[in-house]
């Protein structure tokens, strides 16, 4: 019986940690994007001739930014559906 309250523990408290990474690492993501959309809009209309190289480095930037919040899904992914934390329960 402990085994199996081992295994609802380490089970509860993932889905926990995997609901909080996806969860604020979206927020992040989406809080960093409207951040720097709304700045590359500011230098666009102060300076509309750098249009060109601004929107260059915003749409490089927004890969990156997106890039970490998937890197951050798959490792929530790789939790939920093979937890290396299962394999520490003792026999």
């Amino acid at each position: 019986m402990e085994n199996m309250q081992f295994l609802a523990m380490i089970q509860a408290y993932t889905g926990v940690g995997i609901g909080l990474m996806i969860g604020l690492g979206a927020l992040g993501a989406c809080v960093g994007v409207g951040i720097m959309c709304s700045r590359f809009l500011e230098g666009a209309a102060r300076q509309p001739e750098l249009m060109p190289q601004l929107q260059v480095k915003v749409f490089l930037l927004l890969g990156l930014i997106d890039a970490s919040f998937i890197i951050g899904l798959g490792i929530a992914m790789m939790f939920a559906f093979a937890n290396p934390l299962l394999s520490v329960i003792p026999h």
